[in-house]
């Protein structure tokens, strides 16, 4: 019996309504982000401080004499909300939307490979091996994910994604390469496993890190400054554009390998393509933000509650939804018990699990 195809290939099919949802998804990117920079410890007054200083400058540019008569204490408050703005909240919620944005590409890029709607973005031992990279990192040079220099915010983001790349690495030797997905994917549920053993075994021999792996197991998007905001942007895009150029491979591929064979799709080059954008995109959102669950997941999910479409549209959605998903409950992360702040993973796996659950609850109504 041949896996059930993930989406059904009906070129011109929901073309319209997928422009529809692209619209709406941009727009609700927009209205979230104003959200996120105006949610923190300090509320809305750093927009406000940072607005108020935009008006007295556009009024000193049309007045004849330049008005100096702001005081030094307003000055110093300006500058300091000009500094929590711009160098906090925005990259914050522009990293928030881009991580989501590469988890909801790779969710989409795995449940379409493996075609398994139950795919996940950390299917090839890629969470397993960000931990272990984290945990060891961690427990060699004693490294706080809590300080703030670079220089330790580098070392632990270089480990993470050495980790996952190596990770999948492994789960290629041991599939011996892509050529079968069956493989493929219990050579990463294995290699998840034995990874997540590994760290759990650093994190027993060094309990001192504990505290540390089990902030990045949650997900945070606290440290994320511009560098991680342009490495995510980086690597989006390109990734992306891959993935649109293998999209109509997918297509066939859903129809089951036999059939994607006989029309003449290179397979291989396809699978060896699609496992790269896997791995780059996971490796770079979980190395930036930890462990978010749900995202990759949910996203295609819900695209594909909405509309019925091809893999070339799908991707592209499953991005938008994913980096919508991950504002919003970084948004609610920061807001619901502000001024403390939740890990953003726990409400993503709330979510994005509340969602699956009243999905199949829905599906399992329909078939009775």
């Amino acid at each position: 019996m041949s896996p059930t195809p993930v989406s059904t290939v009906r070129p011109d099919t929901g073309a319209r309504r997928a422009w529809w949802l692209g619209g709406a998804l941009v727009l609700l990117t927009g209205v979230l982000a104003l959200a996120s920079l105006a949610v923190g410890s300090t509320g809305m007054e750093p927009i406000v401080q940072v607005g108020s200083q935009l008006a007295q400058l556009v009024a000193q540019m049309g007045a004849a004499v330049p008005d100096n008569t702001l005081a030094g204490g307003d000055v110093g408050e300006q500058a300091i909300s000009a500094q929590i703005l711009w160098d906090i909240r925005a990259p914050r919620t522009l990293g928030a939307f881009l991580a989501g944005a590469l988890l909801g590409l790779a969710g989409a890029v795995a449940q379409g490979l493996f075609r398994n709607p139950l795919a996940d973005p950390f299917l090839l031992g890629s969470a397993s091996g960000a931990t272990l990279g984290v945990a060891s990192a961690l427990s060699l040079l004693g490294i706080s994910p809590m300080a703030t220099g670079w220089v330790v915010r580098l070392g632990l983001t270089g480990a993470a994604f050495v980790g996952a790349v190596l990770a999948v690495l492994l789960t290629l030797l041991l599939a011996k390469g892509v050529q079968h997905a069956l493989r493929l994917l219990l050579a990463g549920v294995v290699v998840g496993v034995v990874l997540g053993a590994f760290s759990s075994l650093v994190t027993l021999l060094s309990p001192d890190i504990l505290q540390a792996m089990q902030s990045f197991m949650l997900g945070s998007t606290g440290f994320v400054g511009w560098a991680a905001v342009g490495i995510m942007a980086g690597v989006w895009l390109p990734c992306l554009a891959v993935a649109l150029a293998f999209s109509r491979g997918l297509d066939g591929l859903s129809l089951g390998e036999a059939t994607a064979a006989s029309l003449g799709l290179p397979l291989g080059l396809l699978r060896v393509a699609l496992v790269g954008v896997l791995a780059l995109a996971t490796g770079t959102a979980v190395a930036q933000t930890g462990l978010i669950a749900f995202v990759g997941l949910a996203a295609p999910h819900l695209v594909r509650s909405a509309i019925q479409t091809t893999h070339a549209r799908l991707l592209a959605l499953s991005s938008l939804m994913g980096g919508v998903l991950l504002l919003l409950a970084d948004t609610l992360a920061r807001g619901v018990m502000a001024p403390q702040e939740l890990p953003v993973g726990v409400l993503t796996a709330v979510l994005g699990g509340g969602y699956l659950l009243w999905l199949m609850h829905r599906r399992a109504g329909g078939v009775a």
